[in-house]
């Protein structure tokens, strides 16, 4: 008698990889794992995230700003360096997410057979994978608070609105950790990574209104631009370090969370289809 199993059969009881999220509050432990590794290196860890940032800032703040002087901004002209610093700390968060989310994330799942462990406890992909993006979030919103208060020492800005900033940019850590998983979901070592800074990263933040107003770039670009995440994580940050309200927060705040939606998804959909093999 044959034993021999229906292809048809095996599609059909094999759940898809694009099912909803089965999420848990397992995530927990994955996260503190994580977390006590890494208190042993906060320290040099932190001063790498900020270093570069705050280079940036003050080389192209004070250094370009003294030629450039201020800023036209609609009606109100401002000083580069706040210009500057409003963009600089959307940026710093996309990077420290992304930088989490794929060097970091990468080795703990595929150099160091971390994740293959946690999966040997009543721990399911899923919860793994939120606690990474999670995770990464933390990392990124752990270091513009770092910078954030370093822009305050400078005296940049003191608007009572810059206490809105952190929990924008919670949303923005969340955001691109999400896209970020989706490259380490796919990645085979970490030269791909390469790829997505060049042609992802750093246009976005020529793009995005960092450096330079958006109304300088090409008509045609500057519709590309609206679509990006980074130029709605700015549109909501620079106006609070000017003390103003942002303009239309409702769509900035869904852009970036439909984002972050679908890139979780997408990322948890090919992180399944690897590790079923």
């Amino acid at each position: 008698m044959s034993l021999a199993t229906n292809p048809a059969q095996t599609r059909a009881t094999t759940p898809s990889h694009w099912r909803a999220p089965q999420l848990s509050g397992r995530w927990w432990p994955v996260w503190q794992r994580n977390l006590l590794v890494w208190k042993k290196l906060a320290i040099p860890s932190l001063v790498g995230n900020i270093a570069e940032p705050l280079m940036w800032l003050l080389a192209f703040g004070y250094g370009l700003g003294a030629l450039v002087g201020q800023v036209d901004m609609g009606t109100d002209k401002v000083p580069y360096i706040v210009f500057l610093a409003s963009g600089s700390i959307c940026m710093s968060a996309m990077n420290a997410a992304t930088f989490e989310a794929l060097y970091s994330a990468f080795s703990r799942m595929h150099v160091q057979k971390t994740w293959d462990g946690i999966l040997n406890a009543p721990v399911l992909l899923d919860d793994v994978v939120l606690a990474e993006m999670l995770w990464a979030a933390f990392k990124s919103v752990f270091t513009v608070t770092a910078i954030l208060g370093v822009m305050l020492t400078l005296g940049i800005s003191y608007s009572p609105k810059l206490l809105l900033v952190l929990p924008v940019l919670v949303l923005v850590g969340i955001t691109f950790s999400c896209l970020a998983l989706v490259f380490n979901a796919l990645a085979k070592g970490y030269d791909f990574f390469t790829y997505y800074f060049t042609l992802g990263l750093t246009p976005m933040m020529f793009l995005s209104g960092v450096f330079f107003p958006r109304a300088q770039l090409p008509p045609l670009v500057q519709g590309f631009a609206d679509w990006l995440p980074l130029t709605h994580a700015v549109e909501l940050v620079r106006p609070l370090f000017l003390d103003r309200w942002p303009d239309a927060p409702l769509l900035h705040l869904a852009v970036l969370a439909v984002y972050a939606v679908a890139g979780f998804w997408v990322a948890l959909a090919l992180t399944r289809r690897r590790f079923a093999g």
